[in-house]
């Protein structure tokens, strides 16, 4: 595998999409907005935190692992929890519209056949592309998280939050390992369809799929039926891991680029 046939197909990529508003909300604004979700509930709630807060509705396994953490601190840890699967959610989200677009948009505007006439190999032409979706991804993820963990303390975070939650393995598996197999698999699918359909929309639709089941885990939460625990944190990364590497090879091997060359209109 050439990497700078993947890097040239990288910069071609992120020279083409970032020209797209909609791109760049979705890369800037959108997860922006995602971390001052969290933020504005610290703030809203510093009075109740302080005063011990209501936990007598928390999960009870929740108020297990609290500990001898007093009560406005578990209260807003609880709290802060319920947003983990936002930071999860972006590596998802953000790269789909780039994916999505990155095979059809090519078909719409006939710039996809020069490039699959070029040496470079399906597995270097499909890295290329989901590297140039991941990465934008990843990085918003992780930036917006240091933005988190930076302004916590300043509207309202309790120093036993700061500790116990921003630099608790569940989270930082979260969002440093979990965000990017969750990138790459967004990342695939997308391809995957975008390479089946004619359509830029109905693929980034098709591919949004993808979001169901994450949102299946934050309802699970909210209702106390599961809690994102450790265990349950490496369980899913295993999962994950496994059908990141399934996607990648059924991209390489669903992408039919001798039918887009010579059958496609």
């Amino acid at each position: 595998m050439d990497f700078k046939r993947i890097q040239t197909i990288i910069d071609k990529e992120w020279a083409e999409v970032f020209k797209n508003r909609l791109v760049l909300f979705t890369i800037v604004l959108l997860p922006l907005i995602f971390t001052a979700l969290p933020l504005g509930l610290l703030y809203s709630t510093r009075g109740a935190a302080a005063s011990g807060g209501d936990v007598t509705d928390l999960p009870p396994q929740f108020l297990q692992a609290c500990g001898t953490i007093p009560a406005g601190d578990c209260f807003q840890i609880y709290l802060l929890n319920q947003f983990m699967a936002l930071f999860m959610m972006m590596p998802l989200i953000i790269p789909i519209t780039i994916a999505a677009y990155s095979i059809v948009g090519e078909k719409t505007t006939r710039s996809l056949e020069p490039l699959l006439a070029t040496p470079i190999t399906t597995e270097e032409l499909l890295a290329g592309k989901s590297l140039a979706a991941a990465i934008p991804a990843v990085l918003a993820t992780w930036g917006c998280f240091v933005i988190f963990m930076l302004a916590a303390p300043l509207v309202g975070a309790r120093p036993n939050v700061v500790s116990g939650l921003f630099f608790n393995p569940v989270w930082l598996l979260a969002v440093f390992a979990a965000g990017p197999l969750m990138a790459l698999i967004a990342v695939n699918l997308a391809i995957i369809v975008s390479a089946r359909v004619n359509d830029p929309r109905a693929a980034e639709q098709i591919s949004a799929v993808v979001i169901v089941p994450l949102l299946a885990i934050v309802f699970a939460q909210i209702a106390g039926l599961i809690v994102l625990n450790l265990q349950f944190m490496l369980t899913a990364l295993v999962v994950l891991a496994v059908l990141a590497a399934l996607l990648i090879a059924a991209g390489a091997r669903l992408f039919q680029r001798e039918i887009i060359l010579t059958k496609w209109k």
